[in-house]
């Protein structure tokens, strides 16, 4: 743990606290919104707004987990005896990286057993990736974090594999008015992981001090928002599109003259 000038330690306090405020708000809109999609694709928001609000959990956390690791003390932020629970952000991959996969395919409307088969490969990918990604994480060795990171790598670009040549075909078969978003989706998923890395690999590259603090705290709460909210918003559309844009309720009897 670092000492932090007070811009520091506030600049990602208030990043934690926008980071829960965006997947809260992100929870009640895929929640309430249900109603406006077809029955087939009610799960997928379900799903959905779970990932948000999960997240808002664990930002939550780590927003208090925060505040007890730090005390103001002659204009500075020194570190408590409490130290910075870096483990919420690795629990909360664990369980929301594999269903924002599975969100994607189920709006896909593929047959079950390709939603099942694809799901379950997609998701255990997903776990293996984060997994392998959490010794390097809160290791003090950059050689540690490398040799880890670089492991994390394998699941990852598997994924991504699959997103492009496994999924390809499947996105090719969409409905041409939902083709784009789901494309797009695809596109913002692997876009948003890449940066993942990024971060992860800023202390290994010589980056450090509270400098360092700043850029993975910082940037790995930005990540979440648009894997997470932005890709749910996309999630969302979809699913809308391929309602017909039309609310899942009966119209009202008209009285017979």
């Amino acid at each position: 743990m670092e000492t932090l000038t007070i811009g520091q330690y506030d600049l990602i306090y208030n990043a934690f606290s926008f980071g829960f405020a965006t997947l809260a708000a992100a929870t009640l809109f895929f929640w309430l919104g249900i109603g406006q999609v077809k029955p087939q694709f009610k799960t997928a928001l379900v799903v959905t707004g779970l990932v948000t609000f999960i997240a808002a959990y664990h930002y939550f956390r780590i927003g208090q987990s925060w505040s007890d690791a730090y005390t103001l003390v002659d204009g500075a932020h020194v570190p408590t005896e409490k130290v910075f629970n870096t483990a919420y952000r690795y629990v909360d991959w664990l369980l929301t990286v594999p269903l924002l996969l599975v969100e994607l395919i189920l709006v896909m409307s593929l047959t079950r057993s390709e939603t099942v088969s694809r799901a379950t490969s997609l998701g255990l990918a997903a776990l293996l990736m984060v997994a392998l990604g959490y010794p390097g994480e809160v290791s003090e060795s950059g050689g540690v974090r490398w040799v880890f990171g670089l492991l994390s790598m394998i699941p990852f670009l598997w994924i991504v594999y699959q997103l492009y040549s496994g999924l390809g075909e499947a996105i090719k078969n969409q409905p041409e008015d939902a083709r784009g978003l789901v494309r797009l989706a695809r596109n913002v998923t692997v876009a948003s992981w890449c940066f993942y890395p990024v971060v992860y690999f800023a202390g290994a590259v010589g980056l450090e001090g509270a400098t360092a603090t700043v850029v993975v705290e910082v940037g790995y709460t930005i990540a979440d928002i648009i894997a997470k909210a932005g890709f749910g918003v996309l999630i969302f559309l979809i699913a809308v599109r391929k309602s017909g844009g039309q609310a899942d309720h009966k119209p009202s009897a008209v009285p017979a003259e």
